[in-house]
Formats: structure tokens, sequence, C-alpha cells
């Protein structure tokens, strides 16, 4: 075989080789949801595009409904993203990948021209949970949790919270992989069995 055989043959095992290579690597990364990306230090940049996901759901848990001491007492809107919400819908798990995004508003009006009730007044921070086996293989189930404040600015940045801080509600009060899937309609009936 001549010499520029033998070139094209050791350049189509090398192509072959770095394909293969790449396949595993992409294989085990989980996919990341559109507009979530992190800093060079592991700080989740504010999310962009979200409320263009999939809506789960919202609830409100106002100060005087709990004796003037909610954990949270705003509204929560929260989303996730169409990849994990299909996923979901397959198979009723959350895959490595998930991103759910919590935006809290405040309790603004008590009546309103409809009636009284309990109306969305200004956003003041918004919350995101990651499952992500790579990037936190440390954490309870792989989720990490962040929290952008909203005032005096929106924060652009934010460090994953304690484990202690989140994910021990999480683990200890959520039905399913450390989502609170029992309070959200539409993740009960999207999961397989309930169809």
């Amino acid at each position: 075989m001549s010499q520029t055989a033998w070139k094209r043959v050791i350049l189509c095992c090398l192509v072959l080789i770095s394909t293969i290579a790449l396949s595993i690597v992409m294989a085990a990364a989980p996919a990341t949801a559109p507009g979530i990306e992190f800093t060079a230090e592991g700080k989740l940049k504010l999310p962009t595009d979200y409320r263009h996901w999939i809506y789960v759901g919202g609830s409100v848990t106002p100060n005087e409904l709990n004796r003037g001491a909610a954990l949270f007492p705003e509204f929560h809107s929260v989303y996730i993203d169409p990849e994990s919400f299909a996923q979901y819908e397959k198979t009723g798990k959350y895959r490595d990948g998930t991103v759910m995004v919590k935006e809290l508003a405040s309790v603004g009006g008590k009546e309103e021209t409809s009636g009284k009730g309990y109306f969305m007044g200004d956003f003041n921070s918004l919350e995101v949970a990651i499952k992500d086996s790579n990037r936190f293989k440390n954490e309870p189930g792989s989720w990490a949790y962040f929290n952008f404040e909203y005032k005096p600015t929106v924060e652009k940045e934010a460090a994953p919270h304690a484990a202690v801080a989140c994910n021990k509600c999480h683990q200890d009060n959520a039905e399913e992989d450390f989502v609170f899937s029992q309070d959200y309609p539409v993740l009960r009936a999207s999961k397989p069995q309930s169809k």
C-alpha cells in the first residue's frame, strides 16, 4: 500500500475514533434546557425564555392563612423545560437535565372587580431547580437549587444553595424525585399511568 493510502486509512481511523469519543461524551452529559447557562465559576446565569416553557401550575401561601409566618408568602408560578416535560409524559420520570423554574410574586390586592381573593403583586424572586448527575453528583438526587432576588435589582447570577437549605425539604416532602408533583395537576395528569 502506498504512503498516501496509509495516510488516508490513519485519517479515517482518527475521524472514526473522534466521532465515537464525541458520541460517548454527548451521551453521558445531560441535555441542558434552552436559556440555561453557567459561569466558569459554576454559578447559574439568570434563566431566559422560561415563560415559553410548560406551565405546570401555581399556588399561593399568604401569611394571613399561616399565622403570619408562611415559609413562602407569595404566589408561585412553576414551569418545566419542554424536553423534560415530554420525557415525563412518556416515562413518568424526571430526566437528567430537568430544569424547573418557580417565579415568585407578592400578594398584591385582595379585592378586584371580579371579587375578593388574592391577586398577584410584583415579582420578587426566581427559584430554579436543576437535576444534573454530572454537575451536581454530590447533591441528593443530583438536584441543585438556585435563587435570584429581584430587589433592589434583579440578580444576574446565583450560586447553588447548600443542600440543607432546599434539598432536605424536597427529600422529605416531595412525592417523587425531589419534585412536589402532587401539588401540580398538570404533572399528575401527564404521568403515564394517569392517562
